[in-house]
């Protein structure tokens, strides 16, 4: 099962198929029973969102590809330079289509994204979204072999940790 990520910035192909995607990863978000009201509120403002996405010098869009198909997403962007803590990239949006997971393709395009991009990382869940907060432990703890750190605050989990040469 090769997994592979592939830069969306200059693709209109890819960008169209983020775009297809997003609603139901918006839906994803809004049916984990953590709905606060600005998932459907992205949904009104989804041309913007993607417009910023592929506009902006400091974000990453990518598409994950299983065997060479479109399964998922991610968005690394690198965050803003008065933040308290030093990092160099945010993992901002993160995407499996739902037939593609629980096979390790997140896992393995988690691990790809984190060495293609060395410096230190932030990734962030909604406290509430269960199956991510799960997710992201374990792949982080896996990737790092246990080296970073977590924090819980304001209703979200963080970890922070080194990828690639930087480790």
């Amino acid at each position: 099962m090769p997994v592979s990520i592939r830069d969306a910035q200059n693709s209109p192909q890819d960008r169209l198929w983020i775009q297809r995607q997003y609603p139901e990863y918006l839906s994803d978000l809004s049916d984990l029973s953590m709905n606060t009201g600005m998932f459907p509120a992205y949904r009104e403002r989804e041309a913007e969102l993607m417009a910023r996405w592929f506009a902006d010098d400091s974000a990453h869009p990518l598409v994950i590809l299983k065997e060479e198909r479109p399964v998922g997403f991610a968005l690394v962007s690198r965050p803003p330079r008065n933040q308290r803590e030093h990092v160099d990239f945010c993992m901002a949006e993160f995407f499996i289509t739902s037939r593609s997971r629980r096979i390790g393709v997140g896992r393995d395009a988690a691990k790809l994204i984190f060495n293609r991009f060395a410096g230190t990382w932030q990734v962030t869940e909604f406290l509430y979204n269960k199956p991510a907060v799960e997710f992201w432990r374990a792949t982080v703890a896996e990737y790092t072999n246990g080296q970073f750190r977590e924090t819980v605050a304001h209703g979200e989990v963080r970890q922070v940790f080194k990828s690639g040469k930087a480790r």
